[in-house]
């Protein structure tokens, strides 16, 4: 049962490792360092925020994989990926939007 499992464990992380698997890796990183940025920002500040960073990690971590989702051929995480990089925008082009109304109204 060992032998089988780290046989697995090999063929997984060892034999399929290429620069794409890495990009992977790389990608789900920054994916996960939105959730990371999310609670730090939440416990500063003692209720739930959404930083705007959380929207940049998004954005990269979430073209990063949907590259490596089109790499693997694998529709629904294309599916996905993509979905997710509308959302990502919009909330980042709102943001910006409120930066310049309140920039335009302080002057």
């Amino acid at each position: 049962m060992i032998t089988a499992l780290s046989d697995w464990l090999y063929a997984v992380f060892v034999e399929q490792l290429n620069a794409w698997v890495v990009l992977g890796f790389v990608a789900q990183i920054c994916f996960t360092m939105r959730f990371v940025v999310q609670w730090i920002a939440s416990e500063r500040a003692k209720r739930s925020v959404v930083p705007v960073a959380f929207w940049f990690f998004s954005m990269l971590g979430g073209t990063l994989l949907l590259a490596y989702a089109i790499h693997r051929q694998d529709p629904v995480f294309i599916a996905g990926q993509a979905m997710g990089l509308f959302i990502y925008m919009r909330n980042i082009w709102l943001i910006a939007g409120e930066r310049r109304t309140a920039q335009v109204e302080a002057d």
